[in-house]
């Protein structure tokens, strides 16, 4: 068996309890710091990891996030943001979470285990779908039987763990390794580990979000502007790209039900929302193209 580096002692372990706060403070961002250094290595999956979720979904297709514990609050966070962020459609992106998300500050231990639980919320997965499972251990029998069964189901998978040779990697298409060192409190995932998996979920779905051309600068061109901050964003990115007045971009925002993309078009002279949208197909969602054709 594999030594799991998750439980080990960390070497500022001993004493660490009688040392001033402020000392503590600062190992325990060393910890941080250090978890996001030990994710250099693994970029390149974590790019092929994102585009597999963007195929998914140019095909129509849903993302599964699978976890338990402090993982599965790193999905959460992670997937209750992409409708709002890139405008996707929520009715595709699910997550299962063992014993299912909190509501208040009680979350149980013992549900990790329910594998019988994790096979039963496969039943939404369908061929072609892409399952995304987090351990930091790479153990936990809960995602680990979710991507048995999905894998069963036709799904393609992409594993994240913080431990080499974990079982998660066991037959998934694109295997994710956060080799992140000791915890401050040894097992404490919620800690280094956590934050490894957080910065790698957000990078695979903001990568994600470029390959589907929802980013155009560095500006969220995609975004569902549902309140007053967001819709003044939405104006300021359509007058930044198309170099119109604010007053013109928020006309042609009206024009298009608060779409940027589409609005930047208009504000290019592009004639008609019709046309706009024809021009946003032939170039599969990307902004960049469809301008060079106006």
């Amino acid at each position: 068996m594999h030594k799991r580096g998750t439980e080990e002692l960390h070497p500022d372990a001993p004493g660490l309890d009688a040392r001033p706060l402020s000392e503590i403070a600062a190992i325990l961002l060393d910890g941080q710091m250090a978890a996001l250094a030990s994710m250099d290595a693994s970029r390149t999956s974590i790019a092929a990891a994102a585009e597999l979720m963007a195929d998914a979904i140019r095909a129509g297709k849903c993302l599964h996030y699978a976890a338990a514990g402090s993982s599965g609050l790193m999905a959460l966070a992670d997937a209750s943001e992409l409708e709002a962020t890139f405008g996707l459609d929520a009715s595709r992106i699910a997550l299962h979470m063992a014993g299912g998300v909190p509501v208040d500050a009680r979350m149980p231990g013992a549900t990790e285990d329910d594998d019988a639980s994790a096979r039963a919320a496969t039943a939404t997965v369908a061929e072609g779908d892409v399952v995304i499972a987090l351990s930091a251990s790479g153990t936990t029998p809960y995602p680990l039987a979710f991507l048995d069964v999905a894998r069963s189901r036709g799904a393609r998978t992409i594993a994240i763990a913080n431990n080499p040779g974990a079982p998660i990697f066991e037959g998934a298409d694109i295997s994710i390794l956060l080799p992140t060192p000791p915890e401050v409190l040894a097992g404490s995932t919620r800690m280094g580990a956590g934050t490894a998996q957080k910065a790698a979920l957000n990078m695979m779905s903001t990568l994600m979000g470029i390959a589907l051309g929802h980013v155009h600068d560095g500006m969220m061109v995609n975004v569902l502007a549902e309140n007053a901050k967001l819709r003044r964003r939405a104006a300021g990115m359509v007058s930044r790209i198309a170099g119109v007045p604010e007053a013109t971009a928020a006309d042609c925002l009206a024009e298009t039900g608060g779409k940027v993309k589409p609005a930047v078009l208009l504000a290019l002279g592009a004639g008609s929302l019709a046309k706009a949208e024809e021009l946003l197909e032939q170039s599969r969602g990307h902004l960049r193209p469809a301008m060079a054709q106006i």
